[in-house]
């Protein structure tokens, strides 16, 4: 089975917007879709509709292979304007099993604006990944690879996208 110590990944991005306002568009769970090449659909959970430690939502996802599949998350915390960050678990049933976690940290950069740093960390419950891993174990290091290299590009571009709705006021 590969390492799994390499299966952090972060990317960074400077808006030319007030953190207060890059906070509010990136715990915006419901606007990831017009931005991320992966997540096609997102939804507030149990009749949450801000984020908030506790809070789930739920997302659809879709790999460029077509394949498509849901996730549960829950958010650990929304300290605004400086951190957003939730777990996607492995299990909607178990909170206490995590797929994944993904973090989104902003700080002031001047003049003006804001460094946002979105970072994403594998397991330790079971995901996708780790079950193709199980399967074919001679490719386990090939199919890491390829999904740290997708979800860095997935990033870079969500991120991307969040910036020009935040420096075009589409807020």
């Amino acid at each position: 089975m590969a390492c799994w110590k390499h299966s952090w990944i972060a990317v960074e991005t400077i808006v030319s917007a007030r953190p207060e306002a890059v906070w509010d568009l990136v715990a915006d769970i419901t606007r990831v879709p017009e931005w991320s090449p992966e997540v096609i659909r997102t939804a507030w959970l149990e009749d949450t509709a801000a984020p908030r430690p506790g809070a789930r939502f739920r997302g659809r996802n879709r790999a460029p292979s077509g394949f498509e599949w849901n996730v549960t998350c829950v958010v650990g915390e929304a300290s605004r304007p400086r951190t957003f960050a939730w777990v996607v678990l492995a299990d909607p049933a178990n909170p206490s099993v995590v797929s994944s976690f993904w973090r989104c940290e902003l700080e002031l950069a001047d003049p003006g604006g804001t460094r946002v740093r979105e970072s994403f960390t594998h397991g330790p419950g079971q995901s996708g990944l780790r079950w193709m891993m199980e399967q074919d174990p001679a490719r386990a290091a090939e199919l890491m690879e390829d999904r740290r290299r997708g979800l860095q590009e997935n990033m870079l571009a969500t991120l991307a996208g969040m910036k020009a709705a935040a420096e075009t006021g589409r807020s």
